[in-house]
């Protein structure tokens, strides 16, 4: 399975949505700068991601985006799904006709598309907080 960029900084802004405070309006700027995503196709897939449901907008000097819904009942495939439409499988090359290797790659769509079908970007979020909790050294006596 590919993934274009645009589906990759859906998902960066969602997870940076997840991990600000419930119910306060992101602006885009501070997603953008944070993620390291151009501001301009930000804009843009931000405009897909509220169409789709996942991002709510608000307007006005305290305005900004959050999430319409809670971040474990977000699952990374649905997100790339929106974004990128269907997926179109996973072999290099591969062609429309049947080979030796198709039964396999169609295997390997499927392993991919049950990852990530049940992975939310809330358990991401808490999994990459933990991660990085790890690596934090404490000197205090």
């Amino acid at each position: 399975m590919t993934t274009s960029v645009k589906a990759d900084y859906a998902l960066r802004a969602i997870l940076d949505l997840a991990s600000q405070k419930p119910g306060e309006p992101v602006k885009i700027a501070d997603i953008a700068r944070r993620r390291k995503i151009p501001q301009k196709f930000l804009e843009l897939i931000l405009v897909g991601l509220k169409q789709a449901g996942f991002v709510e907008s608000r307007r006005g000097a305290e305005g900004g985006y959050l999430l319409a819904r809670a971040a474990d009942s977000i699952t990374v495939g649905e997100v790339i799904r929106s974004v990128d439409g269907p997926p179109e499988g996973t072999g290099c090359g591969r062609s429309k006709t049947e080979t030796p290797f198709t039964d396999m790659w169609d295997r390997v769509d499927l392993a991919v598309a049950a990852i990530i079908d049940h992975t939310s970007i809330g358990e991401l979020l808490r999994d990459w907080a933990e991660r990085q909790s790890k690596g934090v050294l404490n000197w205090e006596i």
